[in-house]
């Protein structure tokens, strides 16, 4: 297949203090014109001020995603930090809290603040955002409903967000827990081709119940502004090499779900029911729990599930150039993710100082470190 399958990269990081590294709840005068003449297109604000956005140019090798991420992040990073500021890449902050946030000055964000009301306020999460093209855009739908029953292990391999407002949730991956409370968000909707997604699509947009199909924010979609397939479940990955293997793996397989069109050609509403137990089971254990599995009809640990999508993708991730960065994923199954350090990092400080206030400085100070690295 001559086809590149090309894509782009979205991360979302918090803006914090450079010393304290407490979310920054008002940016400093002049500090995002000056990201905007730096870095152009290539970042953007998010729905709160404590929030940025940056975006890779259109891709076609791995490679160069990963020199792309490396220039914006650090750009980011020595802007930010000649207004005394910091960047963070996790899906939750460890001590912010979403009371009292500031919304971005934009038409868009204030018609969301206005609907969405104390759920815009509690959006205080960052996510990682993949796009793949696709040869004909119109098999995104079809697609779409095929990977369902794999964006569990995605979210399993990104989990960085145990803790919320000061707290141990108890969750690898909160950010989900959070964010699903928004309307139109979770896992995709079964539609069986584009016919049908674009009725639905009609029918809210009619209604006034969306401007358009971006305000749908499952955690896979059509993008509106793109020919691509969106992946939007993983959480910000702090580490540059968890979010290129993921990547990695999303472009992979979204190449052999294109390639393989029976493949998963039957799933339906069992599989997706089965699909959302185990999102809450990669939410809940990360990388250290089991899946359902439905064809074998029992639990499967999450590495041996990640290593069988592994084998299933191997030869489109080999096409693609990616199969040495793909097995970063195993990696992660094995060593743990974010949110593994995280809690290593402050039971351990909690251990030393007996203070969970500096416990919890000591994650801050790890995330924003890694996030550069």
């Amino acid at each position: 297949m001559s086809h590149q399958y090309r894509f782009g990269i979205e991360e979302e990081f918090f803006v914090v203090d450079a010393e304290t590294k407490a979310v920054q709840r008002r940016m400093p005068q002049g500090f995002f014109a000056e990201l905007k003449d730096v870095l152009g297109k290539s970042v953007t604000v998010e729905l709160l001020q404590s929030q940025l956005e940056i975006v890779t140019a259109p891709q076609a090798s791995i490679s160069g995603a990963r020199e792309d991420l490396r220039h914006l992040r650090r750009t980011a990073a020595s802007v930010a930090a000649s207004h005394g500021l910091a960047v963070i890449a996790a899906g939750t902050h460890p001590t912010a809290t979403w009371d009292g946030v500031r919304a971005s000055k934009a038409k868009r964000y204030d018609d969301l603040m206005r609907d969405l009301q104390m759920l815009g306020e509690r959006n205080m999460l960052c996510g990682l955002h993949v796009h793949v093209e696709l040869p004909d855009p119109d098999q995104r739908v079809d697609v779409m409903r095929r990977m369902v029953p794999y964006i569990p292990h995605f979210i399993a391999l990104s989990t960085s967000s145990p803790f919320w407002a000061s707290r141990q949730t108890g969750l690898m991956g909160y950010r989900l827990a959070a964010y699903d409370e928004l309307p139109r968000t979770g896992l995709p909707e079964m539609f069986e081709n584009t016919a049908a997604y674009e009725r639905y699509v009609d029918a809210l947009v009619s209604a006034r119940a969306i401007t358009d199909s971006s305000y749908v924010w499952w955690a896979l979609r059509p993008s509106r502004a793109h020919p691509t397939l969106e992946l939007r479940a993983p959480d910000s990955c702090t580490r540059i090499e968890d979010t290129v293997a993921l990547t990695a793996l999303y472009r992979a397989l979204v190449r052999f779900l294109v390639r393989n069109p029976h493949h998963n050609r039957d799933v339906g509403s069992v599989d997706r029911a089965i699909a959302g137990e185990n999102k809450w089971r990669a939410q809940r254990y990360g990388v250290h729990g089991s899946f359902v599995d439905l064809a074998q009809r029992r639990a499967v640990a999450v590495s041996d599930a990640v290593d069988g999508l592994l084998h299933l993708v191997g030869e489109d991730a080999e096409a693609l150039d990616c199969h040495d960065d793909l097995m970063h994923v195993r990696t992660i199954a094995a060593a743990g993710t974010s949110a593994d350090v995280q809690l290593a990092v402050y039971q351990e400080a909690q251990h030393r100082t007996g203070n969970r206030g500096e416990a919890l400085g000591a994650v801050k100070a790890w995330l924003a470190q890694a996030t550069l690295q």
